[in-house]
């Protein structure tokens, strides 16, 4: 039984690997599924910043409005701009073909990107964009949680601009890694491994700091990608709320039933020892 259970760990192990983003640790996102007021303020970023590239072609405008607490008008007056029927999926009006030959690449649907990425990988990746020189970057950007990321900052307007300010390193390095992200009240703190050339590693402490403000505090901002990291968590799974009371009572009933089992169990055998 050790024998199977160490080789079940085993074979998780890159998968958890892979979940943790290259070796980058996530910060928490900490959203909540039953803050629908969280919830709707997500919806208005994710209508208003993403859908200009990304549908969300499993969401319908009517179930999403029913669920988290908003009158069907309001919707229809301000959160609806490529159809008319509430009833519609939440899709754009741009092409695949078109979008393929804009971008290089279809931007994704994004119905089950919280399920896929999980909600921890999304609030730092979309916290974590900062202004890179480079003329290959596209855009001008880069991010920590997707080194050489193809999509632009598009909520760069709330969050400003953030520099990526770099420690003193070992004249000899020759491959860094950020391990771990910590937000503060100014920005990130971002752990680095260094490797030399002599195969010694080093520690330090990188930063991305907001040098053009935007229209929100730092705080302000990592608040409204919570809220649009909740939205997206919902939609991945409208149901999940339901689904954990459906087990837990699931669970209580096995448990009562396991104990009239045991004592069933005790009764027929009785008189047999």
């Amino acid at each position: 039984m050790n024998r199977i259970i160490a080789a079940i760990v085993l074979g998780l192990l890159p998968l958890a690997t892979l979940g943790a983003g290259g070796g980058v640790t996530p910060m928490s996102a900490n959203n909540n599924l039953e803050d629908n007021t969280s919830l709707q303020r997500g919806a208005k970023v994710f209508v208003n910043f993403c859908m200009g590239c990304h549908s969300m072609g499993y969401m319908r405008y009517s179930r999403m409005a029913d669920d988290i607490g908003l009158e069907r008008d309001l919707v229809a007056q301000h959160l609806m701009f490529t159809t008319e029927k509430i009833g519609d999926p939440m899709k754009i009006a741009m092409r695949v073909d078109d979008a393929s030959g804009w971008f290089g690449v279809a931007p994704p649907d994004l119905s089950v990107i919280a399920r896929a990425r999980g909600v921890d990988w999304l609030y730092t990746y979309l916290t974590t964009f900062y202004a890179d020189p480079d003329p290959a970057r596209p855009f001008g950007v880069n991010n920590v949680m997707f080194p050489d990321v193809g999509m632009p900052h598009v909520l760069w307007p709330l969050q400003g601009v953030q520099s990526y300010i770099k420690a003193e390193r070992p004249a000899n390095t020759v491959s860094e890694q950020v391990v771990r992200i910590e937000s503060d009240e100014s920005g990130f703190a971002l752990s680095t491994s260094v490797t030399t050339k002599d195969g010694e590693t080093a520690h330090v402490t990188d930063r991305l700091e907001v040098t053009v403000p935007g229209s929100m505090t730092p705080a302000e901002y990592r608040k409204t990608v919570r809220d649009l990291v909740n939205f997206l968590d919902y939609a991945g799974e409208p149901v999940k709320l339901l689904r954990f009371q459906i087990g837990f009572w699931a669970l209580l009933l096995l448990a009562v039933f396991a104990v009239a089992a045991r004592l069933l169990y005790k009764e027929y055998w009785r008189d047999v020892h």
